[in-house]
């Protein structure tokens, strides 16, 4: 089958007119030549260094500014019990971890000598300490607990900063030589 015409079909931008002006500088334009801006550019470098910021904070498990701390009014009352076999509500399973109605919590800006299974006795020891300190200062009055950047850990505990009176309650048991500020790695409480 021949089209009428010579045989070639027309293209539909055919009919426009082709510039016969200067080459167009692109440089000031703030394009690359091919209506990439610049700037756009920019844009995307700042989002992909914002997310690697984030992603930072998420592994080092998100610490909340404490000027969050203070704008909060201790709500939260309970009486804790340490962790048994059973049904698990609010008590305290070690330095660093409690149940409050039900809901598994770990302290976020902290980390207690484990207790189960220890690593030596000296843990062992330090972390009972630890567990006990952490009942009498939450059972001492109404607290806080803070979101920081991270809702969860791996372990499905939500993640949040213990706070009475503006004050972090990890930061006490730090003080008192029962914790380490969390810097995103368990170190050896042994020896």
């Amino acid at each position: 089958m021949r089209i009428k015409g010579g045989g070639k079909k027309r293209s539909p931008y055919s009919d426009r007119k082709r510039s016969t002006g200067p080459a167009r500088n692109y440089r000031s334009s703030g394009t690359n030549g091919r209506g990439f801006n610049l700037k756009w550019a920019w844009a995307i470098i700042v989002l992909i260094a914002a997310g690697i910021y984030g992603a930072h904070l998420y592994q080092e498990g998100g610490q909340p500014a404490p000027a969050a701390a203070t704008s909060q009014a201790d709500l939260l009352r309970a009486t804790f019990s340490f962790c048994g076999e059973g049904r698990r509500v609010t008590c305290i399973v070690d330095g660093d971890t409690f149940w409050l109605s039900g809901e598994r919590i770990r302290i976020a800006d902290i980390d207690t000598p484990e207790i189960n299974p220890p690593r030596c006795e000296e843990e062992r020891v330090k972390g009972e300490a630890a567990k006990r300190r952490l009942r009498e200062l939450l059972n001492a009055g109404p607290f806080s607990l803070i979101v920081g950047t991270r809702d969860e850990d791996q372990y499905g505990r939500k993640l949040r900063t213990v706070v009475r009176d503006g004050r972090s309650i990890g930061e006490i048991l730090v003080g008192e030589g029962l914790a380490r500020r969390w810097d995103g790695a368990r170190r050896s409480w042994c020896g």
